[in-house]
């Protein structure tokens, strides 16, 4: 015979009961928060977000390159202005006060297409024991420094930019050297750096503490020789600008997802199709120690009814309009009315520190609906 339980114990359940329906809610919660973050870090090319140890200082031409291309929100201005869709910068591995350089290059993926590599050299102001005129120019030549232990390779160094500088000039200096970048992306190995050579018109090589370049622990962050990609990962648009099958399908996909989540409430019914705020806040996210720009970014999306008829205003396709006909005529059963969706988007572009803490921009397509329409 099994014996009666207290009644403090019975009185008490409901309150277990409350705390395992509490506990369950929250776990719940949290899976759905965790997947959600893993899905939109997929969204941002990434498997886990970056980690940043301190405050790091982006450099100024990556943040110049950044408020070129896009507005404050993060939207871009103009999709042209910006060759391929990611640009990354690197800082001088070695450190060294000779002029040589070496850039790691491992974060880099080997699917993505290199459009141009640039060294970006800080020139100091000479020296007062100078003695050229300000009219005078030296010549810059940086090198790709070969391994000479490989079959068929008897050269040390290979020329991959050269250019006439002002002797007395101070600023930054940029060369292409986007050939180097290339054959090191092709064999890793490869990879044994940059070194530059300072001549005289005449030919003459020129003492390297005349002119100068800022390099090694002696001069500040920002000025420190730079690496510049501009590359392709090779992720293409594949919603609205497309056309065919795979646009069809994704209007299909947002018009089911739409009706699913407010189309059959009251609230969404009684507004015609329209955009409204829709605010992602990386502060909030969690991603606001390596995410340098946008803080957040208004995404906006589409709501409300699509009546017949379908006015110019709601921005139908012919489609939209045949069906909202036919529904209207009940010619075929089953046929619902258009639904509000984006019909146009706009790309944003994201500044943002990288794992190996090198400053990366990227351009993300189809990431804030631009306006809305019934289709």
């Amino acid at each position: 015979m099994v014996s009666a339980l207290p009644q403090e114990i019975i009185a008490a359940r409901p309150s277990l009961n409350y705390l395992e329906n509490h506990f369950d809610v929250e776990n719940e919660s949290e899976e759905v928060r965790s997947a959600a973050i893993k899905r939109l870090l997929e969204v941002f090319g990434m498997e886990d977000p970056p980690a940043i140890h301190g405050h790091k200082q982006p450099p100024q031409y990556m943040l110049d390159l950044y408020n070129t291309v896009a507005d404050v929100d993060g939207v871009t201005k103009d999709p042209y202005l910006l060759e391929g869709n990611t640009v990354r910068s690197f800082f001088d591995k070695l450190r060294s006060e000779q002029v040589e350089f070496r850039f790691n290059l491992s974060t880099v993926a080997r699917t993505e297409k290199i459009l141009t590599a640039e060294l970006h050299l800080f020139k100091l102001r000479p020296q007062a024991t100078l003695t050229f005129n300000r009219h005078h120019f030296c010549q810059v030549s940086v090198y790709q420094v070969l391994d000479t232990t490989k079959t068929n390779n008897t050269q040390e160094k290979k020329l991959l930019s050269s250019r006439l500088i002002p002797v007395h000039s101070t600023g930054w200096e940029v060369f292409t050297i986007t050939q180097a970048v290339r054959s090191w992306m092709v064999d890793e190995g490869s990879n044994l750096g940059l070194h530059v050579v300072v001549r005289t018109l005449g030919g003459s090589q020129m003492d390297m503490k005349l002119i100068r370049f800022a390099s090694g622990r002696n001069h500040h962050q920002s000025k420190q020789p730079m690496l510049v990609l501009f590359t392709d990962d090779g992720r293409r648009s594949t919603t609205l600008e497309s056309t065919g099958e795979t646009s069809v399908n994704f209007v299909v996909s947002l018009c089911s997802v739409a009706r699913s989540l407010d189309y059959s409430e009251e609230e969404g019914m009684s507004m015609s199709c329209q955009r409204l705020p829709l605010y992602v806040d990386f502060e909030e996210i969690g991603w606001s120690g390596w995410i340098v720009s946008p803080r957040g970014y208004n995404a906006y999306h589409c709501k409300g009814s699509c009546p017949f008829p379908l006015g110019q205003n709601m921005r139908p396709t012919n489609h939209a309009t045949v069906q909202s006909i036919i529904n209207a005529l009940k010619l075929i059963k089953g046929i619902e009315t258009p639904c509000c969706v984006p019909d146009k988007l706009f790309s944003i572009n994201l500044l943002y520190f990288d794992d190996d803490e090198n400053v990366v921009l990227k351009q993300y397509n189809d990431m804030v609906a631009g306006s809305c329409g019934c289709h």
